[in-house]
């Protein structure tokens, strides 16, 4: 047996071997507690983290929830978009979709948006129509002047465009011109022709209706106007010609006041002549009736010759002595029936007491007794009575 100081293994002692796996244990079960169990320190740096994660958390639920799929057609190009936009104005805006007082936005730019709505927008666009000779210019939603044409309920069968039905309209508009088919009646050549027509004139659709105007042939309305829809044109078949004929210019007439010749006598000197003015006529004649002729030019062939006359101022004398007394009355009835203007049948004898020229002349009258006053008529019958009595009224004269 070797002494307490010898070296050689060491042997646990008794009860030993449980006290050290007791040590292991606790010492697993302590590490365990500080994984498991944090520290002040933990937790003061867990909690701020925490409340961040769950304010994210809740963050993306309501950013998912504010999310809208929607459809947005323009012009009839469709897209779908995704918008946070509240209504259709905020989502037009987003999308820079600028709307006019023409264009139309269905639903209304107030509406509300929600997932899986559809937004229609359609611009105006300005079309320049003449319809039937009327021009006016009108918006219209239509891509395609087939579709504006519907929209304005105008109906196209038969008529005629100035472009194809299919032509697109631009944002900036278009120029359409239009004639619609119309019912046209024409009376021609005692005939009723109605046709149908999109003919911009009364003379093209004449033309259409199988109907010539020829030389001066025209229309009850101006061949050129626009013909309208149940109206009845006459056609004129007009015959034109000319006429020449000569016509009596008057002549004028000069009066000289004379104080040789006793008031109310009336002395020729000149003898006035018409001139001759030669005319020339249009005439014409429409579906066989006459018309007023038309005069055209004219021009003078023998020039007027004035007629110049002398007007008596002198007074006649009141009374011739030795012949006063006498029935003068009675011997003018007799001779010429009481007409100062009497002429007998052959030219020869004039007046109230149907004086001759020479015999009229050789007491002082001038011109004609015929044309002279009835009082100097009487005047100078008695001068005559005074030279010879009785005798130049042989018949008669008994009745002084």
């Amino acid at each position: 047996m070797k002494g307490a100081g010898a070296t050689g293994p060491a042997l646990p002692r008794p009860g030993a071997p449980a006290a050290a796996t007791g040590g292991r244990a606790q010492a697993r079960r302590a590490a365990r507690r500080r994984r498991t169990a944090p520290s002040a320190e933990n937790l003061r740096r867990l909690v701020p983290r925490a409340l961040v994660v769950a304010f994210l958390a809740g963050g993306t639920a309501a950013f998912v929830g504010a999310d809208k799929a929607v459809r947005l057609t323009v012009d009839g190009e469709p897209r779908t978009l995704h918008t946070f936009a509240d209504d259709v104005a905020e989502l037009l805006d987003d999308e820079d979709v600028r709307i006019g007082p023409h264009d139309v936005v269905a639903p209304g730019p107030h509406t509300g948006l929600d997932s899986g709505d559809e937004i229609v927008v359609r611009h105006g666009r300005p079309l320049v129509l003449t319809l039937d000779g009327h021009r006016r210019t009108v918006w219209t939603t239509a891509e395609t002047v087939d579709g504006a044409l519907r929209q304005l309920g105008v109906r196209a069968t038969g008529a005629y465009l100035s472009v194809s039905r299919s032509t697109a309209i631009g944002r900036t508009g278009l120029t359409v011109d239009m004639r619609t088919e119309r019912s046209v009646t024409f009376m021609a050549d005692g005939r009723e022709h109605t046709v149908r027509t999109n003919a911009p004139t009364v003379r093209e659709a004449l033309a259409g209706a199988g109907i010539t105007l020829r030389g001066q042939d025209t229309t009850s309305v101006p061949p050129d106007s626009f013909p309208r829809d149940g109206q009845t044109i006459t056609v004129l078949r007009v015959t034109d010609g000319r006429r020449t004929t000569d016509e009596p210019v008057p002549h004028a007439v000069e009066r000289t006041r004379d104080a040789s010749l006793f008031a109310g006598t009336e002395v020729v000197d000149q003898q006035g002549v018409p001139g001759i003015r030669r005319v020339t006529y249009a005439l014409r004649t429409v579906n066989g009736v006459r018309q007023k002729p038309r005069r055209l030019y004219e021009e003078i062939v023998r020039e007027p010759v004035t007629e110049r006359i002398r007007v008596g101022t002198r007074r006649p004398p009141d009374s011739v002595a030795g012949a006063d007394g006498l029935d003068w009355g009675a011997l003018a009835q007799c001779e010429s029936g009481g007409r100062p203007g009497a002429v007998d049948p052959s030219g020869t004898y004039g007046g109230l007491y149907q004086f001759d020229a020479g015999t009229w002349r050789s007491l002082g009258g001038s011109g004609r007794p015929e044309d002279a006053p009835a009082a100097e008529q009487t005047y100078r019958a008695k001068k005559l009575y005074v030279q010879r009595g009785a005798s130049p009224w042989p018949h008669c004269g008994r009745r002084l």
